[in-house]
């Protein structure tokens, strides 16, 4: 089990005696600061811990002091950490945060409109939004490749005419999600022939698609955009091109009061790291942490290397 550390403690017994939480007066210098170190948090997978890492990195190297707080936990926690300035930058996604946040008023459209809603709602929390980067991790409908050249699919719609035929896998919860089975079956008319329950674009789900057992094997499985089993050419990821999935691109959530006493030093080298990285990219991080063992600082470490040298 991950050693829980004295802010991860000191946000949990916040949350255990407020309830639901309501936006506080952010402090300048909160208490329990003893510096001035930029505390870049991060979420408690992979992904979020290499986002992370490439912020703290980025910042190290303009010069701006960093503490680390990664792996810190799930958003209900490090969302009133961030709130009651306990961490400063947290790699955020536009359509999931603004689900939190919104608490479900605003509905996902464009990047532009999600990003824009986002931010109004973190404003009176003190928190603010720099640029949002190319990459994103939202659901994305997957099939192997032979059967993608079989039927010739290219789009989610693509699966009109072969959907009664073929079996759909994904998180058990699917059948009753706006953004999943729901959503499929309304914006798209898909009919699957059968929903096979397994997990959330995860090992299970990728294990099916691979199957050679028709019991066991799904023909369209739902997986993440960055997961890195999505590099190379085994997989086709169908395009949602009616715009079913809410933008998810990543962003950098920053304490306004620590964005304006660092200014450029710190919204210049974040934006940088926005501004290159695609979600091609962020599948291949993933890769070399998820499948290959990788540390997330050296695969962050490398890529920023490579990023320089460009």
């Amino acid at each position: 089990m991950r050693r829980r550390t004295a802010l991860g403690v000191l946000v949990l017994l916040v949350l255990a005696a407020c309830g639901r939480p309501v936006p506080p007066k952010v402090p300048d210098h909160p208490p329990g600061r003893a510096d001035d170190a930029v505390v870049v948090a991060s979420f408690d997978f992979a992904e979020s811990a290499i986002l992370g890492e490439l912020y703290a990195l980025a910042l190290e190297g303009a010069g701006v002091p960093v503490r680390r707080e990664l792996l810190l936990g799930p958003r209900e926690l490090v969302a009133p950490a961030l709130e009651q300035g306990q961490v400063d930058v947290v790699p955020e996604y536009l359509g999931t945060a603004l689900d939190h946040f919104g608490r479900g008023q605003f509905q996902p459209s464009t990047e532009a409109a999600t990003r824009e809603r986002l931010a109004e709602a973190l404003a009176p929390r003190g928190v603010r939004l720099l640029e949002p980067a190319r990459a994103e991790d939202k659901n994305t409908l997957v099939v192997a490749r032979g059967t993608a050249l079989v039927y010739g699919l290219e789009t989610t719609s693509d699966l009109a005419d072969v959907a009664s035929a073929f079996r759909f896998g994904g998180p058990p919860e699917c059948p009753d999600r706006e953004f999943c089975l729901v959503g499929l079956e309304d914006v798209y008319k898909l009919e699957f022939r059968e929903f096979v329950p397994l997990d959330s674009g995860g090992p299970l789900t990728v294990e099916a698609l691979d199957a050679t057992d028709d019991q066991r094997r799904i023909d369209v499985g739902l997986l993440f955009s960055t997961d890195p089993h999505l590099v190379g050419p085994k997989y086709v990821e169908l395009e949602d091109d009616r715009g079913l999935q809410p933008a998810e691109n990543v962003v950098p959530a920053v304490r306004a009061a620590v964005l304006d006493r660092w200014g450029a030093d710190l919204r210049d080298p974040l934006n940088a790291v926005s501004a290159a990285l695609t979600t091609e990219e962020l599948r291949e991080l993933n890769r070399q942490v998820v499948l290959l063992g990788r540390t997330p600082r050296r695969a962050a470490r490398t890529w920023l290397a490579q990023l320089a040298s460009a």
